[in-house]
């Protein structure tokens, strides 16, 4: 199965462990609730997913690499402790608490949630001396004497043995007590969550035109060469900042990220290619509605790939406009639902500002969304400043502004959209190009919540007349089943 199969069986199986009858008990005991096993290659998003269902799913979570782990901090330090038997006194090594468990009572008490998942990523790579603890915490739910608390769900991961010789082969014994889920990498499952990531619109085409260098594993006589989801999506990042410096991003650097010569090599041709395309077909005045003849004229003879990365280049600024929206309208739909609350406490500026203050502390002890919910964050601390300076008055006003910002980026990003599809019509007509464009906005979450939202005629118009014959209400049914799929940050 691919990751996003992956993520919804597990948040299926959360649901139905932590089921409960009338009298609050599991209706699948504990002891039947066997742990999930993950085996699949580096790199594709199994730490990722757990933060998203911890988050939709309303859990708590403890995530732990193994390998960094010994096992004197998986089980605890030995000490002497004196018991009585039969009337005499006798000397015994018991263990202290584990620190992973330690973690699991210790986020209960941070984020109040009694029920979560610990995840142990590469527990088939552990030394040794840890590996029987492994066994016996997925065939008992125990580190040493300590138990993982009820309503905790293990989930673990690991590589297969082509990809790391550390790796340990699991007895029968062990298999029969968890659940296995074999993954492989995808790249269209992929692509949508980079979308949402905002990867460099260079590494989607590419990967668009070249879906074999998506992730690819080989051993040589010169060593192993690899690239992987992981790397391409760190490479993005690498590239957006020596962009934003105007450093030049070569083989060099690619090769840092892309560990396979021969694709580092071939991106860095593309990449170089890409830029080309930039300079050459002025994107930016595309998308401000200036369509040069001489554009036109280029693409009746230019070849395919070109003509797929001119597409990618308006995805890529899209995708910009989209994902900016997307942040700014997320920020204000919150804010004015706690706002909404703040109301209600009344015109007493004290207990207004308790309310700001209850829901700024919930949002800065989920350490699972902090970082998304960082711009949230910084507004409810300015609305606490503008409470105290000039009452709700000041707060409103200052809501205002966001709304305002929000109608802005609105209007840029309808206009940008529809001289795309201006460009696209005049470049393409109702052609595979089309199609293509049409596909990228479908698999780009960001884009298909700004056209939910703010309609787009032309949209559905070539959606329904060369995608899907059942028309616009099956389509975004479809396009939904996409977008669980997020933001390996966005969370």
């Amino acid at each position: 199965m691919n990751i996003l199969q992956a993520k919804q069986e597990i948040k299926d199986t959360v649901k139905a462990y932590l089921l409960t009858d009338e009298n609050g008990t599991y209706r699948i005991p504990v002891t039947a609730q066997r742990p999930i096993l993950l085996i699949g290659p580096p790199g594709i998003g199994k730490t990722a997913i757990m933060e998203q269902i911890a988050v939709e799913c309303g859990i708590g979570l403890v995530a732990y690499t193994m390998t960094h782990h010994t096992r004197q901090s998986a089980i605890g330090l030995p000490m002497i402790e004196t018991h009585t038997y039969g009337g005499r006194q006798y000397r015994a090594t018991e263990y202290t608490m584990s620190e992973i468990i330690g973690a699991v009572y210790e986020a209960m008490t941070a984020t109040g949630k009694t029920e979560g998942i610990l995840f142990l990523d590469e527990i088939n790579c552990v030394s040794e001396t840890l590996a029987p603890t492994m066994l016996q915490l997925l065939q008992k739910k125990m580190f040493g004497n300590h138990k993982i608390p009820d309503g905790w769900i293990i989930v673990a991961a690991g590589n297969p043995p082509e990809y790391n010789k550390s790796v340990k082969a699991f007895d029968i014994v062990t298999l029969d007590r968890v659940r296995k889920m074999d993954i492989t990498e995808d790249f269209g499952v992929w692509k949508s969550y980079a979308y949402e990531r905002h990867v460099h619109p260079s590494i989607l085409t590419y990967l668009e035109i070249k879906k074999e260098n998506f992730y690819q594993i080989e051993t040589t006589a010169a060593g192993q060469h690899f690239v992987t989801a992981r790397g391409w999506e760190d490479l993005s990042y690498m590239i957006d900042a020596l962009e934003c410096l105007k450093m030049p991003v070569d083989e060099t650097v690619i090769g840092q990220y892309v560990q396979h010569p021969g694709i580092a090599k071939d991106f860095a041709n593309y990449y170089d290619l890409y830029n080309q395309y930039k300079n050459d077909y002025h994107v930016e005045e595309i998308l401000s509605g200036t369509i040069r003849p001489q554009t036109l004229e280029r693409l009746k003879d230019a070849r395919f790939d070109e003509k797929l990365s001119l597409i990618g280049l308006l995805m890529g600024c899209l995708g910009g406009d989209f994902k900016d929206w997307q942040a700014q309208n997320m920020l204000v739909t919150r804010l004015y639902d706690i706002l909404k609350a703040v109301k209600a406490a009344g015109d007493d500026i004290p207990a207004m500002e308790a309310v700001l203050l209850e829901h700024t502390r919930t949002l800065e002890a989920n350490v699972l969304t902090r970082r998304s919910d960082a711009a949230l964050i910084r507004a409810l601390y300015d609305a606490q400043k503008h409470l105290r300076m000039g009452g709700f008055d000041a707060v409103k006003a200052a809501f205002e502004q966001e709304v305002g910002r929000l109608e802005t980026l609105t209007d840029q990003g309808k206009r940008h959209l529809s001289a795309a599809f201006d460009f696209m019509e005049q470049a393409f007509g109702e052609s595979q190009e089309m199609v293509i464009f049409i596909t990228e906005l479908n698999t780009s979450r960001p884009a298909v919540d700004f056209i939910r939202e703010n309609g787009c005629e032309r949209y559905y118009k070539y959606n329904e007349g060369l995608l899907f014959a059942s028309g616009r209400d099956k389509m975004l049914q479809e396009i939904d089943s996409v977008r669980s799929y997020m933001d390996f940050l966005g969370i």
